[in-house]
């Protein structure tokens, strides 16, 4: 009884630490500089992770609905200390859900990392042309 007891609380311990959550950013922070150089804009498909360098394309799919969305990662929070995983701009983050929804169970998969950067001199604009170069090769 109680080995099956330790088992069972070790797959839910290992359940509750896979969890990607994610969540949208964009009030506030709209034509800010983020982190890797860029000019924030919640209209382009884009997010901010913490574990992925700058310019991974990712697929990020609401586990509820079998929504994706691809977004190119520009960005990194503070938002892990909240248990999530990812912050999606608005754009990318209504693709999949409702504004209504604050936070989303997802899958998050790794598509490309062949343009993956450390910083974005002069304040660039994120713009659909630079999406279009990221995610060519998918």
């Amino acid at each position: 009884m109680r080995k099956g007891l330790i088992i069972l609380t070790m797959l839910i311990l290992t359940a509750c630490s896979s969890a990607e959550i994610a969540s949208w950013y964009g009030k506030g922070f709209e034509g800010s500089l983020t982190a890797s150089g860029y000019v924030y804009d919640s209209n382009q498909l884009t997010c901010a992770s913490n574990e992925h360098p700058f310019g991974t394309v990712l697929k990020v799919t609401n586990k509820k609905n079998k929504k994706s969305v691809v977004v190119v990662v520009t960005d990194r929070g503070g938002f892990a200390k909240y248990g999530r995983k990812i912050d999606l701009s608005k754009s990318a983050f209504l693709q999949i859900a409702s504004s209504g929804h604050g936070l989303l169970d997802v899958e998050i998969e790794i598509l490309s990392k062949k343009h993956t950067f450390k910083y974005k001199h002069g304040k660039p604009h994120f713009t659909s042309e630079d999406y279009k170069r990221y995610t060519e090769d998918i």
